[in-house]
């Protein structure tokens, strides 16, 4: 291999991460000599500029064909291109919450070091995306996971964000160890840390010694990868994290970083053990660990729901409720069906719109209750008709129900449940722990729609809270009754 210059390299296709990086540098300076009296929401909406950048760069990076740099460290290819506008796009929407965000719980003294921590996990996302080498994975998962651990924690007085970034650190140290040492089996028996140079090299792999070791870094992997997709029975940091942190902390971790930890296990797992074939019988070890992908997947379904049954907190329901969407996600990695990426990243567009709409409404009635209680949502038609009815359509949208884009995403991983080896049970588990979301989602509806309201007072909306419902609302309608356009839009890249 013969070495290059800086200067050979084609720069241009990491301009969407360059233009986040900047954006970072410049509001840690400007946070930095700023007095104190100028309000911080200007870092806010510069972080907005900054992303809103970063899209149209990405946009005009569309048409290009897959290009690696680094010495295929870094790679611009479809996937890549795909899930990178869907973070981009859900963490611009989380920057319009925090915008907005009324900081009483003692977030305003560092209101600005949440917008560049903010913006310092998303490079890290961005950098999963399009990583094909080990090393740059978990570079861009630590950038994400230790930025995630402040945010969590960055209401610095207040004893339940205390706890709560506790927690998700503890959890978060040991996942990632796991994770690591997964990582270094891998190595010992590749040689490598390039994900296709590993692909092909595990191919050939047909002793049986090997095979064992190569079963047990797949696991360490995956369990450890379970971590940051919150999936039964690695979920027990969730509820409490998502209680503690603010409220635009809570849709970040919810959406933007459930995406990227879906995004490093499809590189990784995907990319890699598909390919290899221990026992030189052409089988793939995904498919030899298929029982536990499935036992992962049904457990996560059914422990996610069944307890967001008995949730009076709105977010420890949301936190529960995203459980569960991590097992449906599950479902469709378990049944490797041929239509696998477009399910995966269609459902997380999906659960993008209709996740981070219900926690703009969340966040208005939370702010104005001085709760997160579901009883504090009672009346809220009455108050403000146009918030209950829009928090009526996403949570339609969350259950699953027909003309909805959450309804679609299910559809598509629930066909293909029955590609290849058809898995019935897995299916029929699916569809119970559907239909049991509905009595929890309808819980929170008839709050709003069928109890008296405890204030008369009404609703002052955001400009921010606005721009995040009118996108989540449309969104999950438009997705819903032509989800061609997403599948169109793929096809593109």
């Amino acid at each position: 291999m013969s070495l290059k210059t800086l200067s050979e390299f084609n720069w241009s296709v990491m301009t969407p991460e360059f233009i986040i990086l900047g954006v970072i540098a410049l509001l840690t300076l400007l946070d930095l000599f700023l007095p104190k009296r100028v309000d911080r929401r200007i870092l806010g909406w510069l972080s907005i500029a900054g992303i809103v950048a970063a899209i149209i760069a990405l946009a005009s990076l569309l048409g290009t064909e897959p290009t690696s740099i680094l010495y295929d460290t870094f790679t611009l290819d479809m996937f890549g291109k795909a899930f990178k506008l869907l973070l981009l796009a859900g963490a611009g929407l989380v920057m319009f919450l925090a915008v907005s965000y009324d900081a009483k719980d003692g977030m305003e003294e560092y209101r600005g070091e949440f917008y560049y921590l903010f913006l310092t996990a998303l490079l890290g996302a961005m950098f999963m995306t399009s990583s094909g080498d080990l090393i740059t994975l978990f570079i861009g998962l630590e950038l994400l996971s230790i930025s995630s651990y402040v945010l969590a924690g960055i209401k610095k007085h207040n004893l339940q964000s205390n706890e709560s970034a506790m927690k998700y650190v503890i959890n978060g140290g040991i996942s990632t160890a796991i994770t690591l040492f997964g990582m270094s089996y891998v190595y010992g028996l590749t040689g490598s840390t390039n994900l296709a140079e590993i692909a092909n090299k595990l191919s050939a792999v047909v002793d049986g010694q090997q095979a064992y070791l190569l079963g047990i870094a797949f696991l360490l992997i995956f369990v450890g990868l379970s971590f940051k997709l919150a999936s039964a029975p690695f979920h027990m940091w969730a509820p409490d994290v998502y209680q503690g942190a603010p409220t635009p902390v809570t849709a970040f971790l919810s959406v933007v970083s459930k995406t990227a930890g879906f995004v490093i296990v499809i590189r990784i797992l995907i990319s890699v053990f598909y390919n290899a074939a221990p026992s030189g019988d052409g089988s793939s070890i995904l498919f030899k660990m298929h029982d536990y992908l499935a036992f992962l997947a049904a457990a996560t379904m059914i422990i996610g729901n069944v307890v967001a049954l008995k949730q009076t907190n709105i977010k420890r329901m949301f936190a529960y409720s995203s459980i569960a969407h991590a097992g449906y996600l599950l479902v469709a990695l378990t049944t490797l069906s041929a239509n696998l990426i477009f399910s995966v990243w269609f459902y997380l567009l999906a659960y993008m719109l209709m996740n981070l709409g219900a926690f703009a409404v969340i966040q208005v009635v939370t702010e104005k209750t001085g709760s997160a209680k579901i009883a504090d949502f009672a009346g809220l038609y009455r108050r403000s008709p146009v918030l209950a009815v829009t928090m009526g359509i996403l949570l339609v949208s969350l259950a699953g129900f027909p003309g909805t884009a959450g309804f679609i995403g299910k559809l598509n991983i629930f066909v293909g449940a029955f590609y290849g080896e058809p898995h019935y049970v897995l299916a029929s588990i699916m569809i119970a722990a559907t239909v049991v979301s509905y009595f929890y989602y309808f819980g929170v509806m008839t709050q709003m729609f069928f109890r008296p309201a405890r204030d008369e007072s009404k609703f002052n909306l955001p400009f921010g809270i606005i721009v995040v419902l009118i996108v989540a609302v449309v969104g999950s309608v438009l997705f819903g009754v032509a989800p061609n356009i997403a599948l169109d839009f793929l096809n593109k890249l």
